[in-house]
């Protein structure tokens, strides 16, 4: 993994205005308020978008609201869920997220998961009945920042070729992974098993350039460049190599949809519509690790701060360096804590526009 500190989603030049995490976060939970959904569940959606916006994932931060409050409004999400935990095992639990928002039933079983974990070493628990949940890497970090290994996965609506084939069939389909580092922020990786998300094709779209190769296909399974000419993104690995992020894909559906007893991907209702009425009845899946358990805790923290030294100190191209999972994030996180998010200005007119239709106060930037 190489260093970019230039945020992925969007390039600075697109960068009009910004706004501090705190007016994010609380503009995100006073608009889900207003369009009907409970307190907490509101907080649990707005934390998630914030720190995800924070880590520079923009694709699954604050710009995902618009979608949210839509959602919420057409009747496919229940704003007042009762989440429910039916502990099944020593080590093992389901979460019914009474199809509410996958934010809040997501925290809600990695809590549940670092519980179990702590007293027998290992806590697995899955999510029924929930929704889209935003960016993995929000869970996976609650279970590092207490002290555990963290690994969360979800299954999503076809948006990926099948590998060989010509129409899409899985989604995107992440995996998030996150350990302890003592002293320091926690190691993170969190991935979709497609090239890029489905967002990234639609940046591009708006922006009028053409797609790097290699990343999406059209109607007939062809590659293309033309954003608008996108009808599936390939699996990780690209037209020669698909079969690995497909066969990670594959992996995912049996754990949140098989395991769960939820819709697999090609079964899912789609998350952009039509139909904004209808529960998807998705399911996620999480594990929490007691690393205590397997070493001592000195061994532990020697041996990750050896290696992610190793790592970083790695010979690497001019201009570039060498970095771990969740650094690039860091540094995001790190530069946004000073200088606020960026807020596109076709979406900081949408929210504005957002703002009025439900009369809260707009989010104050700085200009």
């Amino acid at each position: 993994m190489t260093s970019d500190i230039t945020n992925d989603e969007e390039s600075s030049d697109r960068q009009s205005f910004r706004a501090s995490c705190d007016q994010i976060r609380e503009f995100a939970s006073n608009a889900l308020i207003a369009a009907g959904t409970q307190v907490e569940a509101s907080r649990s959606v707005a934390n998630a978008l914030t720190e995800t916006s924070m880590r520079g994932v923009d694709s699954h931060g604050i710009r995902l609201l618009l979608h949210y409050i839509k959602v919420v409004q057409g009747g496919r999400i229940n704003p007042g869920p009762k989440l429910a935990f039916t502990q099944t095992g020593a080590s093992t639990g389901i979460v019914d997220g009474d199809n509410g928002f996958g934010h809040h039933a997501s925290y809600f079983a990695i809590d549940r998961a670092v519980a179990i974990a702590e007293k027998s070493g290992i806590g697995a628990v899955s999510v029924i009945n929930s929704s889209h949940f935003g960016a993995a890497g929000s869970y996976v970090l609650r279970a590092a920042n207490k002290g555990y290994v963290g690994l969360g996965f979800c299954n999503s609506d076809a948006f990926v070729l099948a590998h060989d084939g010509i129409h899409s069939f899985h989604g995107t389909n992440p995996i998030a992974f996150a350990a302890p580092v003592p002293g320091k922020e926690p190691y993170l990786l969190d991935m979709a098993t497609s090239v890029v998300p489905w967002n990234r094709v639609q940046d591009y779209l708006m922006e009028g350039l053409p797609l790097p190769p290699d990343v999406t296909v059209d109607s007939s399974g062809e590659p293309t460049i033309d954003a608008a000419q996108s009808a599936a993104l390939l699996p990780l690995g690209g037209m020669l190599y698909g079969h690995k992020g497909a066969g990670l894909a594959s992996m995912i559906e049996v754990l949140c949809a098989i395991m769960t007893g939820s819709p697999y991907c090609s079964s899912l209702p789609a998350m952009k519509g039509p139909d904004f009425s209808t529960p998807r009845h998705m399911g996620h899946f999480f594990l929490a690790i007691d690393y205590r358990r397997f070493v001592s805790p000195q061994t532990y923290e020697a041996g990750m701060h050896a290696y992610l030294h190793d790592l970083r100190s790695q010979p690497s191209k001019p201009g570039r360096n060498v970095m771990a999972p969740g650094d690039r994030e860091w540094l995001v996180l790190e530069e946004r804590q000073r200088l606020g998010i960026p807020v596109m200005r076709q979406l900081r007119m949408e929210l504005d526009h957002l703002a009025d239709h439900l009369s809260i106060q707009r989010i104050h930037y700085d200009e």
